[in-house]
């Protein structure tokens, strides 16, 4: 899977929780820019994305992101390094 499929998944998993279907959801999103993405959604997405592809984030891993793109850069490397693992 590469960045640019997870990033159509995450975007549109992103808007479904925030209940935005027109969002406009890029690499470049950060819950800043979205009124309805506090603390309570960013939860929400998280465990989201865990489930969906099948992974487990750090805390430590999660506090470090700052957009989407990040998001989906450590979903794309948690998937590589299970396929390798």
């Amino acid at each position: 899977m590469d960045r640019d499929q997870i990033l159509s998944e995450v975007a549109g998993m992103v808007r479904e929780i925030l209940d935005l279907p027109d969002l406009a959801v890029n690499m470049a999103t950060t819950a800043e820019n979205v009124q309805a993405w506090d603390s309570f959604n960013h939860i929400n997405i998280v465990v989201a994305i865990e489930a969906h592809f099948g992974v487990k984030f750090h805390t430590a891993e999660i506090e470090e992101v700052k957009n989407v793109g990040e998001l989906v850069d450590l979903v794309y490397h948690k998937l590589r390094a299970r396929k390798s693992g």
